[in-house]
């Protein structure tokens, strides 16, 4: 029983949480370059980018565009955004893993307590913890992975640079902020507090988190501990056994959060499309409707299987791998 009270006590250490943090964040870092030629086509399908709707629909148009994007820029085209995607990744994956172990501690503090309830939401808390904190950054690597020739023919020629991407967003709407008293609330708070800028598409982002991280955790916990319960100590799941759990919570939880992520992408960039407003949930999710009817929330579910399945597998079992490096008994 004190050895039980004890190795709680060290898991809600500094030390621990900082280690957590550290395996998580290299965990997100290599998940997502192994996928990051997928990710820049996937968000420039959920955007709409001009230049690639003729390839949208199709398993084969993902490919397509990757060779479109190479032939116009290399392997610099394909990772474009890339840098500022590790810029976010780390810190926004070390905050989620470091933040899931501490609320499940809090809410699962020992075996009595273990339901499907509290393992969603602690994964739910865990998602919407990181992405408070690393949201715009999201933001800016949506904007320079969005950027191409037919997109952007105002003035941003040439590849987006982060802090050419960050100028933009917090000059977006400079003229037309200072307007009369009929202007829209949300227009005279882009010229009250510019930091607003760097969070559209936030509130839709928060709510898809619930499902997307809350699933993605609880099928993780629960096939874990279906497959390789704590209190047998000679099963332990393998990397490859960590591959394939992660894989499937991503494929589950990518398929329940899925909407949400394409509204929250239109919203993201409606500051190139509409610089001096802000499009809400409304306007948003009608306008999807609009143009393509139900089909137009599922665009780029492909190319999201593609991605997410090895990247969540990539990223909970090298999560895993690193705890158990840092000796944070990861297995």
């Amino acid at each position: 029983m004190s050895t039980t009270v004890s190795s709680q006590r060290d898991k809600h250490s500094l030390g621990y949480a900082i280690r957590s943090g550290l395996a998580g964040g290299l965990a997100g870092c290599v998940a997502k370059t192994a996928v990051a030629p997928l990710d820049r086509v996937k968000i420039l399908f959920q955007a709409s980018n001009p230049d690639f709707q003729k390839y949208a629909g199709s398993w084969t148009g993902a490919f397509r565009a990757g060779l479109s994007i190479y032939r116009d820029g290399g392997v610099r085209g394909l990772l474009q955004g890339h840098s500022a995607t590790l810029l976010r990744i780390f810190p926004y994956a070390a905050i989620k893993f470091m933040a899931y172990d501490q609320w499940r501690l809090i809410l699962i503090p020992d075996q009595q307590y273990e339901t499907n309830l509290r393992r969603f939401t602690a994964g739910a808390l865990a998602g919407m913890t990181s992405v408070t904190f690393t949201y715009p950054l999201e933001l800016i690597r949506v904007r320079m992975a969005f950027h191409s020739r037919i997109a952007d023919e105002s003035a941003t020629r040439g590849p987006q640079s982060f802090l050419r991407a960050m100028s933009h967003i917090y000059h977006e709407g400079a003229v037309s902020t200072a307007v009369s008293s009929s202007t829209p609330t949300s227009q005279r708070l882009f010229g009250q507090l510019p930091i607003l800028k760097f969070y559209r598409g936030f509130t839709v982002t928060m709510v898809g988190m619930i499902p997307y991280a809350g699933t993605s955790f609880l099928t993780w916990d629960f096939l874990r501990a279906h497959f390789y319960p704590s209190d047998d100590r000679s099963k332990r799941p393998s990397v490859l056994a960590n591959l394939a759990i992660g894989a499937i919570s991503g494929a589950v939880s990518q398929t329940v959060s899925y909407p949400f992520e394409v509204i929250r992408r239109r919203m993201q960039v409606g500051g190139l499309k509409q610089p001096d407003r802000w499009l809400g949930w409304r306007e948003t999710i009608r306008g999807i409707y609009t143009t393509s009817g139900l089909r137009g929330f599922y665009v780029g579910l492909s190319i999201g299987y593609l991605k997410i399945i090895p990247m969540n597998g990539i990223s909970f079992a090298v999560w895993q791998g690193f705890k158990w490096l840092l000796d944070l008994n990861g297995y």
